[in-house]
């Protein structure tokens, strides 16, 4: 059997569905009445979108989403307040899943349904409402929605009220893994969201692929640009170096100090901190992962920037299993966060809300002062966790991670991984509100960070100079940087504070996803940023700064490859 293709709708494909609508909907279903132009269309159509099942270019059904900000289809039966979940920016409607004969009774319907899950949860949404046909009800509940007891009339249809939250419906489609790996075999799918959902956050790193995961042969390590992820630049201090080789046959084969004793205190020296509320771990995403699940249960709410690190999301909503509210940051305001709407959210009843500042993949920095500020007006039940990861090449003096430790709700996790340029020995620390950190240290492990790293810490830290003095150099790349990818005039570059650029590809033109193929090809590696924060789309590019040859490479072929993506679009589609 031929696979069924499942795709959005084009203008071509939606002057058929609307012919198919009145079809249905009202020569065989009775909801309208029959018309002389025979299509059947409404005013959500100039707002809403399309996905279809076709095969062998034959459409076999087709189901409608409403995306929000706009009117509802639920609109016409019920007032917004006599509902019982908030009509937000997080709700999609699912509306006139539709499947023609003779494909009644296969996987259509299921593959629709299940599409537009995927759909609505990689544009962010939160939530899904849909009024289905009562015949066809079984269908909605299969799918993981739940009926509210509401039920309308449409000329001779029937229609009941369902909902259910993404996070829930994400849930439930993880439970028919069996059913969705049948479906995958018959599947020809062409969303832009993949057709499994991740069970780990994406991230960088793909690189080591060209490279070699099991290290047979790192040589290749000097063909491959790695500006997929946001390693620094520059080596470690000098002192750093040193030290590893003059001890590292005894690094490696000893126990470290089990509770990372000398580093907590050199932390504690260089920032000016209680070193009796620091809390230890190998990475910043390690104390995500202990935190977190900690901290929350299903019935908690967070809110976190959008975009921003993925990570978050992922645990919040596919580990924790809490509701999550999205921030939305937007390209015309340069990705800044708007500090009087923040206030606003945060008088609100969230149990924890999620900065990263600077902001990754954005780069968009905001001040210590103003920042502070504003967190004093949150709800002490509101746990504030500040992830600076990147507040090093803003400047160190740009960390809020004294005053939390004078707070009783925030906590600053730091990485020391980016700045210090030790990535690959992971070692990170969280401070701040001593209940919290009291709650996070009774349950970290002892060794909890490796020997090597807590040297490499130890060492590093000693060396402040060196490191402000990389991190100037690394704003002038970035500068240099952004100037030269804007020369062609292609890509729209928003430069930020850290140590890469955020890049607008032009509407209509090559995805993301194809100029990042299209570089893996000449061992140029990039980040396709849509894929890690949704509300960026397809078509954004993150390119870590490199030195200044390396920058003037990467320029260069991502030159090269949107070239020949342009003079090529028919290979592209």
């Amino acid at each position: 059997m031929e696979p069924i293709r499942i795709d959005r709708a084009t203008d071509l494909d939606r002057r058929t569905i609307y012919r198919l609508r009145h079809q249905v909907y009202a020569l065989e279903l009775g909801q309208h009445a029959a018309c002389p132009e025979a299509e059947l269309t409404d005013a959500l159509d100039g707002h809403n979108e399309y996905l279809t099942a076709s095969v062998n270019g034959q459409l076999m059904g087709f189901v409608s989403l409403t995306p929000p900000g706009r009117r509802y289809s639920i609109d016409k039966y019920m007032a917004r307040e006599d509902l019982a979940f908030p009509v937000d920016d997080g709700l999609w409607e699912v509306r006139l899943l539709t499947v023609l004969d003779p494909w009644r009774g296969g996987p259509v319907a299921a593959l629709l349904m299940y599409a537009a899950l995927r759909h609505v949860e990689a544009a962010g949404g939160t939530r899904i409402v849909a009024i289905g046909r009562r015949e066809i009800r079984d269908l909605y509940v299969k799918a993981g929605l739940e009926p509210l007891g509401r039920q309308f009339r449409a000329g001779a249809v029937t229609y009941e009220l369902m909902s259910a939250r993404v996070t829930d419906l994400c849930r439930h489609a993880d439970r028919q893994a069996t059913l969705l790996r049948r479906l995958a075999d018959r599947v020809d799918w062409r969303l832009p969201a993949p057709f499994a959902a991740a069970s780990i956050a994406y991230h960088g790193g793909a690189f080591f692929k060209a490279i070699g995961e099991q290290f047979d042969d790192l040589s290749r390590r000097h063909r491959v640009i790695n500006a997929d992820v946001l390693d620094a630049w520059f080596p470690p201090a000098p002192g750093v170096l040193d030290a590893l080789r003059e001890h590292l046959p005894w690094l490696v084969r000893t126990s470290p100090p089990t509770q990372c004793a000398g580093m907590l205190q050199a932390i504690a020296s260089a920032r000016g901190l209680d070193v009796d509320g620091l809390v230890p771990a190998a990475g910043s995403s390690a104390l995500i992962f202990l935190a977190l699940p900690l901290w929350l249960s299903p019935s908690s709410r967070a809110l976190i920037l959008d975009p921003s690190y993925g990570e978050y999301a992922h645990v919040l909503e596919h580990v924790v299993g809490c509701r999550v509210t999205r921030f939305p940051l937007a390209r015309r305001d340069g990705y800044r966060v708007d500090l009087d709407r923040l206030a606003t959210l945060l008088r609100e009843r969230f149990d924890l809300v999620v900065l990263v500042n600077p902001n990754n993949p954005t780069g968009q920095h905001i001040g210590a002062r103003e920042l502070q500020q504003v967190l004093i007006g949150a709800p002490r039940e509101t746990v504030v966790w500040i992830d600076e990861a990147y507040v090093d090449y803003v400047d160190s003096n740009a960390s809020l991670d004294r005053w939390a430790q004078t707070t009783s709700n925030v906590v600053v996790c730091k990485s020391l991984s980016k700045g210090l340029a030790l990535s690959g020995v992971r070692a990170a620390y969280l401070c701040g509100a001593q209940r919290l950190v009291d709650s996070l240290r009774r349950l970290t492990p002892p060794w909890a960070v490796g020997l090597p790293a807590q040297l490499a810490v130890v060492t590093a830290l000693r060396d402040g100079p060196y490191y402000a003095g990389r991190y100037r150099e690394t704003h002038a790349l970035r500068d240099e940087l952004a100037a030269g990818l804007r020369t062609g005039g292609e890509l729209d570059v928003l430069a930020g504070t850290t140590n890469s650029v955020l890049c607008h590809l032009p509407d209509g033109g090559p995805t993301a996803a194809e100029v990042t193929a299209r570089c893996r090809e000449r061992n140029l590696f990039i980040r396709n940023a849509g894929a890690t924060s949704r509300t960026l789309g397809d078509r954004v590019l993150r390119v870590a700064v490199k030195d200044r040859d390396t920058n003037r490479r990467i320029v260069e072929l991502i030159g090269a490859s949107l070239v020949q993506l342009v003079d090529a679009p028919l290979a592209r589609r």
